[in-house]
């Protein structure tokens, strides 16, 4: 029934009709319609920096299945859309919010304007200008459909006000209708075409050496179940790129590990000698292949996508699903034959236990400060059953991605798509999104720094989150290019000064912002740190001391 109101009312009824319980944002935007939703019961998580609440909002939508939604005003307008490049890349539906000055104030060096189209234009799907009351129903429903069908993907609404609210005093009469589907997603599913899918039974039949690499896009398309089906059908083994990590559990007779430059020479070893590989929602980027050296070209491909786009992008004759991950996979479970490898599953999983003996060594390590690799046998061994674990990217996706175990169906991995310092303001969205599940955050020193004033955000809104700093003061990461650089170069000289930092006392800074904060030295002394941590009512640090620029070792990759 259409309904007289203003413009503020409108939007928080649109975000409530939506299904959105939380909004991030950075003052100041939007304030009459921040004042509505308390109405709605949607809770208002306001932040620290534009970024920080960009990634919270992807945090949200990564663990809720739902948009996230993050807003800032005019001026901060650039700052947001630098928050979009994770969830774009990390195929999120985040929905921006900004404020632009009205018309009669553009082209005229008004006060902190810039042009926001070209600042989002490569890190969203779609961008729209809101200008008039009316169009704020038509772009709030077109906002949620961009980002929740296809490749879920950030959009941006520009809403007319330096702050958004230049529309927002005023009245109109509205019907609050919106499409069911896209409060969530996938949107929707469509199946394969059944001459492609008897194209793909053709090549598995004809297969002697199948690999399925487990994507992005299983999880998005909530598709473990059936990748496990169908691997068990065929008889394949199973890898996963680390933004598909949970979607096999680590002990499953099938698993052979991550792969890719960020993953486990054994996983490698598997596509490298494999003559079937079958992509699961896969953009086959650079660092799943190797630089696009595994799968060698001429190798049989099927790639199962809701993008077009992304079949044979990377490969050329492609055997193409075009559909949703989830229905690929349960057509070819399906009707795929049942077959028997054991000869290649032997094969395969000799490289697994070659890795993890060689792995051990390091897992085990008494060495004092402690090894990363320790720290990993450590946190495996107390990750609650239904633990969300939220990692940064670089260093602390590698070693996490590669080392932490997931031995339990509700164990989840979500890791920064590329952005560092993206963990600890994603972990508190999805802590806003599960609240009831236990979310860990894991980063590097230099990860932790970028937003440290969110402790302050965690404490104020109540959200308990536990983060582990493996915190060895420097950015290790970028050491062995460093070397590099200086090779040849006299001594003494001052390298340290491209990568080291200070020692920092983060169980002390957690303290000084209220929060709970602890040291481990020793790899004894975590699991009693961690379940102080974890019974903690406060949002809780564990600033772990580890050995200083310490080199994760690179898969195996073919020459």
């Amino acid at each position: 029934m259409a309904e007289k109101m203003k413009g503020s009312r409108l939007i928080a009824h649109l975000l409530k009709a939506h299904g959105v319980t939380h909004v991030f944002f950075m003052d100041a935007v939007l304030r009459r319609a921040l004042a509505e939703m308390e109405d709605f019961g949607i809770t208002r998580i306001l932040g620290h920096s534009e970024k920080a609440v960009a990634y919270m909002a992807d945090g949200y939508a990564r663990v809720s299945g739902r948009p996230g939604i993050c807003m800032a005003q005019s001026v901060g307008a650039a700052n947001l859309a630098a928050g979009m490049q994770d969830p774009y890349l990390g195929h999120s539906p985040v929905i921006a919010l900004t404020g632009r000055h009205v018309a009669p104030f553009q082209y005229r060096n008004a006060y902190q304007e810039v042009d926001h189209g070209p600042l989002y234009a490569p890190v969203t799907k779609f961008h729209g200008r809101i200008d008039a009351l009316e169009q704020i129903p038509l772009l709030f429903r077109a906002a949620f459909r961009e980002a929740t069908t296809g490749t879920p993907r950030p959009v941006h609404l520009d809403v007319a006000g330096f702050t958004g609210d230049a529309l927002t005093p005023f009245e109109g009469t509205f019907d609050v209708t919106i499409d069911d589907a896209h409060t969530r997603f996938p949107a929707f599913r469509p199946a394969p075409d059944p001459a492609a899918v008897e194209r793909a039974i053709v090549a598995i039949r004809a297969a002697k050496r199948p690999v399925v690499i487990a994507d992005r896009g299983v999880i998005v398309s909530g598709a473990s179940a059936e990748l496990a089906r169908f691997a068990e059908r065929i008889q394949s083994p199973v890898v996963v790129t680390l933004d598909a990590k949970h979607a096999m559990l680590e002990d499953h007779k099938l698993f052979r590990g991550a792969v890719g430059l960020y993953g486990r020479g054994c996983a490698n070893h598997a596509v490298a000698e494999a003559d079937l590989v079958i992509y699961a929602g896969s953009n086959t980027s650079d660092h799943t292949t190797a630089n696009w050296t595994m799968p060698k070209q001429g190798t049989a491909i099927i790639q199962i996508d809701i993008d077009p786009l992304e079949i044979g992008r990377n490969y050329t004759d492609v055997i193409g699903l075009l559909c949703d991950v989830r229905a690929g996979l349960d057509a070819l479970a399906t009707l795929a034959d049942a077959a028997q490898h054991p000869e290649w599953l032997a094969h395969t999983q000799k490289f697994v236990d070659e890795w993890r003996i060689e792995a051990q060594k390091a897992r085990l390590s008494e060495n004092l400060p402690m090894r990363p690799e320790r720290l990993c046998k450590e946190l495996t061994e107390v990750l609650p059953e239904d633990a969300i674990l939220i990692a940064d990217t670089g260093y602390a996706a590698l070693w996490t991605g590669t080392l932490v175990g997931l031995h339990h169906p509700k164990q989840q991995y979500f890791r920064a798509a590329g952005s560092l310092g993206w963990s600890f303001p994603a972990s508190l969205g999805a802590k806003c999104a599960a609240p009831d599940r236990p979310v860990i955050c894991f980063c590097g020193d230099g990860g932790f720094f970028y937003h440290l004033p969110e402790l302050e955000t965690a404490r104020r809104r109540n959200i308990k989150t536990v983060t582990i700093v493996n915190n060895n003061h420097c950015l290790s990461q970028g050491l062995r290019n460093l070397n590099i650089a200086y090779e040849g170069r006299s001594e003494p000289n001052h390298k340290d000064e491209c990568y080291e930092y200070r020692e920092t006392d983060f169980a002390k800074v957690a303290q000084s912002f209220d929060c709970f904060g602890v040291t481990v030295d020793k790899p004894q002394n975590f699991a009693k740190a961690f379940e102080a941590a974890m019974n903690s009512p406060l949002p809780a640090v564990i600033d772990v001391k580890t050995e200083f620029a310490v080199q994760a070792p690179l898969p195996w990759v073919p020459a």
